[in-house]
């Protein structure tokens, strides 16, 4: 196949010996971006590019690049993966069967230098993020197909604008909680959330709880803790959840990252500048599978039936599923059973 190809001839400018070994041993590996320009115009001079690869070794299998949501990172599998119950050996996306390939956001924080992140978030725009991406796989990795790109919550959207991007390079678009645009409702909150941020003594504390409320639903709370209390701290149950969530990001994560992904998420929309949905999908050839959750709040499903009648009114080869879950947009990583069963037309 010309994928395998294409990366063999690469190997040997893309990596050394050893760094392409580390490949295979999910090493955190990393690219030299220079001189990108922003969306907003603005220059960075030079910038790491973060990224791990598990599976098979590149260019003897098919290529499946997984975007990780707002406060997750490219350790999409093994023991602290984020998305283990869905990446692994013998799992839905087979480690056995396939490259798996995750970038990170840059900023992010994650295996990064401190002069990797990024405090003018203002300068920058989710479709910045896909343009670097889409220069990784092409550029550095030196591919020329890539069987399948996944996106979950903000990677999702981020994946939207990759495909928009580059229309032939995926044969699989894959979708998971996420839209292709930012909502009214998502701005509105982006901008509750760049307040906190902004004025809050403990910004990405308590951004987080916000957040954390967003993510669930009124009847996951209440399944969950039924108005009890925890007596030693004379606080609800569910008080000292938001506060232990507050207090563990806080601990891994950074302000300037999180300020980085709440811009990001504001700022997807694959139709700026581009007409129209319908325009910036026209050209995408992958076939696409959207997954949503009946009880999301956040990336509502209405949304995403809206996006699937269009699609199908033109003509593109889509399937669509709902997660059944009180768990709201978390529910993505939590009925791991229902979203198996829907993807594995996808990853036979």
């Amino acid at each position: 196949m010309i994928w395998k190809k294409k990366i063999i001839l690469n190997i040997s400018k893309c990596f050394s010996y050893k760094l392409f070994r580390n490949a295979f041993m999910s090493d955190i590996l990393h690219y030299p971006l220079t001189d990108f320009v922003t969306s907003c115009g603005v220059r960075i001079p030079a910038l790491r590019v973060y990224y791990q690869v598990f599976g098979k070794a590149l260019g003897t299998a098919p290529v499946v690049v997984v975007n990780h949501a707002f406060t997750g990172n490219s350790q999409v599998t093994g023991e602290n993966g984020w998305w283990k119950e869905a990446i692994g050996e013998g799992k839905l996306i087979d480690t056995l069967k396939y490259t798996v390939v995750a970038f990170n956001i840059p900023g992010n924080g994650f295996g990064a230098r401190e002069e990797d992140m990024i405090p003018n978030y203002e300068h920058w725009a989710g479709i910045d993020v896909a343009r670097i991406f889409n220069k990784g796989l092409t550029e550095h990795l030196g591919l020329n197909e890539v069987f399948a790109l996944v996106g979950c919550s903000l990677g999702g959207g981020i994946a939207w604008e990759m495909a928009a991007l580059a229309p032939t390079l995926f044969k699989e678009l894959v979708i998971v909680a996420a839209d292709w645009k930012a909502t009214d409702w998502i701005i509105g909150n982006c901008l509750l959330q760049e307040q906190i941020l902004k004025n809050s003594t403990h910004p990405l504390h308590d951004a987080r709880l916000h957040a954390m409320l967003c993510y669930r639903t009124p009847q996951s709370l209440k399944m969950k803790f039924e108005r009890t209390t925890n007596i030693p701290l004379q606080l609800y149950n569910v008080e000292t959840w938001l506060l232990h969530h507050g207090d563990k990001l806080h601990k891994r994560f950074s302000l300037s990252a999180y300020k980085l992904m709440n811009q990001l998420v504001k700022t997807i929309d694959i139709s700026k500048e581009r007409g129209s949905f319908a325009e910036a999908v026209a050209p995408i050839t992958a076939h696409i599978t959207i997954v949503s959750t009946d009880s999301d709040l956040y990336f509502v499903p209405q949304e995403n039936r809206d996006t699937v009648t269009e699609l199908r009114g033109m003509g593109k080869p889509v399937d669509y599923y709902e997660i059944h879950s009180v768990h709201g947009h978390d529910a993505f990583l939590i009925e791991h059973k229902q979203l198996e069963q829907f993807l594995k037309k996808v990853f036979v």
